[in-house]
């Protein structure tokens, strides 16, 4: 898929066993990186050995599971903040249960990604590479969706931070915007949209392709070229930006 050489460039990516993170691993992985993978769920270690790279198992939201995976880890030259939580909570919702999904989308989402490239930053030196994954969720609003897209907000936001703070350090903090993939969340997503606006799946995935400037729906694979060129000396001057993969969707 690409030509760039991350052999032996210690990567780390969160939110890994499944959809756009997979991708993402087989993509490094394919570069010759020094890859661990890290999800909160139990086939992250059947990935990791398929994928010859070395799996944790960890909540990103609690700050021990972070500091007992990166306790593993000497050194990390790329980390990849992919890890993520997205259902609906709509705002007339009052019930318990949504609140509560509310706050663990904030926990994943910001608190984790927060916490994650805080413990990460120790063992990171000059030349080092903070991506994490946006949405171009992250640019516009989607009815229903208002902690999963003040997450995403927040990452673009966080990103333009860390970028100003890391500089000096020659560490560069970059975002990725994806659009529409064929995962197991955006699948549901789409779902849950079908559900509370009436319209048929098919219906909405056709708006959704056709707003786009280039056909189809996009696969896993389809995004992680551009991680990669921002893993790459070739994007070393490049930081504090956020980029949409969304085959023109979002025009700006």
């Amino acid at each position: 898929m690409n030509s760039v050489d991350l052999s032996g460039r210690v990567t780390v990516i969160t939110g890994a066993s499944m959809g756009i993170g997979l991708g993402l691993a087989r993509a490094f992985r394919d570069a010759g990186a020094d890859l661990h993978i890290v999800a909160n769920d139990d086939s992250i270690m059947e990935v990791a050995r398929g994928l010859g790279a070395t799996g944790h198992q960890a909540d990103i939201a609690i700050e021990a599971d972070i500091q007992s995976f990166m306790t593993n880890i000497p050194h990390i030259d790329i980390l990849v903040n992919n890890a993520g939580f997205e259902r609906v909570t709509p705002l007339a919702d009052c019930s318990a249960e949504n609140e509560a999904i509310f706050r663990r989308i904030i926990d994943i989402n910001i608190t984790g990604t927060f916490l994650v490239t805080r413990a990460a930053l120790p063992m990171m030196s000059a030349g080092g590479r903070i991506i994490s994954t946006s949405s171009i969720w992250g640019r516009v609003g989607e009815p229903l969706f208002s902690a999963y897209v003040a997450s995403k907000h927040a990452i673009i936001g966080m990103t333009k931070v860390w970028a100003k703070e890391l500089g000096s350090r020659r560490i560069t903090a970059n975002a990725i915007c994806p659009g529409w993939v064929r995962t197991e969340n955006s699948l549901r997503s789409l779902a849950r949209l079908a559900e509370h606006s009436g319209v048929q799946e098919a219906t909405l995935l056709e708006n959704i392709l056709s707003a786009q400037a280039l056909p189809g729906l996009m696969e896993p694979d389809d995004i992680a070229g551009t991680y990669i060129f921002l893993a790459s000396n070739l994007a070393s001057n490049v930081t504090g930006q956020s980029f949409c993969v969304d085959r023109g969707e979002v025009p700006w």
